[in-house]
């Protein structure tokens, strides 16, 4: 028992009657939540046609649809040890199931706007009290494998999420992007209502709340997430909406920083980080969603964008190189965990990401699914163990009675973190483009030699339009390929970028030390 009360999140040691039933709900709600999310970050050229949204619309449904998310999700572990998990996730998981199964019948952006935020508020319900069911429910030897399937929601949502969009918008309907979390939730809500147990709101948390210190972190972290979401698009500091956003999110977050020094209770004052492997592991998680972003990021779009395959053609190629060895490698994760220090676990795991890369390094415009294969492989890999020891080791590392501010912290890491990267990767591949555009048109200089030359062997081939149509296309022929030819060094470079952030947590993993024992760590 003194074990147990060491870890974090497990705020008692008590178990319910039917913890099998009480886990099994509490685990549909981060695997709703990533497939939601996939779904709805891949489907939105879609959805924007449905809707009748403009380019700019739907890039502020998706902001408007995750930053809520923010807004609760760090103060969940709290508020799920406050007043119990029936009470905190059982009414918005049916609330949640009325507003999904509504949407695909509004029209008009102000509407569908206001129940997005509605359900981004709802939907960063479900995933932050999952580790803490885990080591409430679970037998101590069960607890990495719960661990192992909430890490392997993240890997595998992302890289089915395609193929089970197309069969959506191919076979039942576009609807089913919403709609098949109005089967969902409500199964969860029945399956946390029978399982968790029902508990007395602990009345000395709730005397001791810090509630002016949830509302600044809050709502400073979401409008962080705007400026960090809206950046690419209006080219961050060119435009007044960004700037504002992020000066007025830094504001909000440093006000809370001093909140949580003057306040008699802090509910996540940033000493609770004080822990020196803690603050690596945080900082090796942000090298991991960066260097990651090569499987959920850079493959499928290179393989959209360059090599013009369909979604399902992307879709059935990751299924069957990503998900297939998921699957098979979460229980030798497992196995390996319990038996190896974590820390090799995942110097293993950012190797293979690192390898993965580096491959990719070797990109031609010839590439096709087929030739990512290995790459696949090495990734999915690379996110089981790197993911699965990331939280293992953060968890056994992490102050007991600090736990609902470490759960909050990791919240920001989770959405934010993801977020920012996710920025940075697509302005990069951006201004990468921009760049080689520009280098390869000095080489190719309108009126040059070599110019003439490759207009006048393309002009050969589309003779059979007349001589001055053929040359038109042509030109436009060759500017295609050059285009073509500055994605795909771009896309060299971002292989290239996500290499070094995998070896960039290689180093940091160095200076971390022996995990304490525990239950998670022998």
């Amino acid at each position: 028992m003194a074990d147990i009360l060491r870890l974090p999140f497990s705020f008692t040691a008590r178990r319910t009657h039917h913890p099998i039933i009480a886990l099994c709900g509490i685990f549909i709600g981060p695997y709703m939540a990533a497939f939601h999310t996939r779904l709805f970050g891949l489907g939105l050229g879609d959805l924007r046609g449905v809707f009748g949204l403009s380019f700019d619309e739907g890039s502020w449904l998706s902001t408007l649809a995750t930053a809520p998310q923010l807004l609760v999700a760090p103060a969940v572990p709290w508020l799920a040890a406050t007043f119990g998990v029936r009470r905190v996730m059982v009414a918005p998981a049916l609330l949640y199931a009325l507003i999904a199964a509504l949407i695909p019948f509004v029209r008009g952006f102000e509407a569908l706007a206001i129940l997005h935020i509605i359900q981004g508020t709802l939907l960063g319900v479900f995933v932050p009290a999952t580790l803490m069911m885990i080591f409430r429910n679970l037998p101590v030897k069960w607890w990495i494998t719960g661990i192992a399937l909430y890490a392997f929601r993240t890997a595998f949502t992302s890289s089915s999420g395609t193929a089970l969009l197309d069969f959506y918008v191919q076979h039942v309907g576009w609807q089913f992007v919403y709609w098949q979390d109005v089967f969902l939730a409500p199964l969860m809500a029945l399956l946390i209502f029978v399982g968790a147990p029902h508990e007395e709101v602990n009345r000395d948390l709730l005397m001791k709340a810090d509630w002016g210190g949830k509302l600044l972190f809050g709502a400073g972290l979401a409008m962080l997430f705007i400026a960090v979401d809206q950046g690419n698009r209006l080219d961050w500091f060119e435009s007044a909406v960004v700037m504002s956003a992020l000066i007025g999110g830094a504001v909000l977050i440093v006000a809370f920083f001093i909140n949580e020094m003057l306040i008699e209770h802090p509910w996540a004052h940033i000493s609770a980080l004080g822990s020196r492997n803690v603050v690596l592991l945080m900082s090796i998680a942000l090298f991991y969603m960066m260097t990651s972003l090569s499987n959920t990021t850079l493959v499928p779009n290179y393989l959209a964008t360059v090599a013009g395959l369909r979604p399902e053609q992307i879709g059935a190629t990751m299924v069957q190189w990503i998900c297939m060895p998921l699957v098979v490698m979460t229980p030798i994760a497992v196995w390996a965990m319990h038996r190896t220090d974590g820390r090799f676990i995942l110097l293993i795991g950012l190797c293979c990401f690192a390898a993965a890369s580096f491959l990719g390094t070797g990109l031609t415009p010839d590439w096709s699914g087929d030739n990512f294969r290995m790459i696949y492989v090495l990734q999915a890999v690379g996110q089981i163990l790197a993911f699965l020891s990331i939280i293992v080791l953060s968890v056994a590392n992490g102050d007991p009675n600090r736990a609902a501010a470490i759960g909050a912290y990791i919240q920001v890491i989770r959405l934010l973190g993801v977020q920012t990267a996710q920025a940075l990767m697509a302005t990069f591949l951006r201004k990468g483009e921009q760049l080689h555009s520009y280098l390869i048109g000095l080489n190719l200089e309108r009126g040059s030699e070599e110019s003439n030359v490759t207009i006048a062997a393309l002009t050969h081939r589309l003779t059979s339009a007349g001589q001055a149509v053929a040359q038109s296309r042509a030109t436009a022929v060759l500017a295609q390929q050059m285009q073509r030819q500055a994605k795909v060094l771009s896309y060299i470079d971002a292989f290239w970028l996500t290499f070094f952030c995998a070896m960039g947590g290689v180093v940091i993993l160095a200076f971390v030390g022996k995990a304490p024992k525990g239950p998670l760590v022998g």
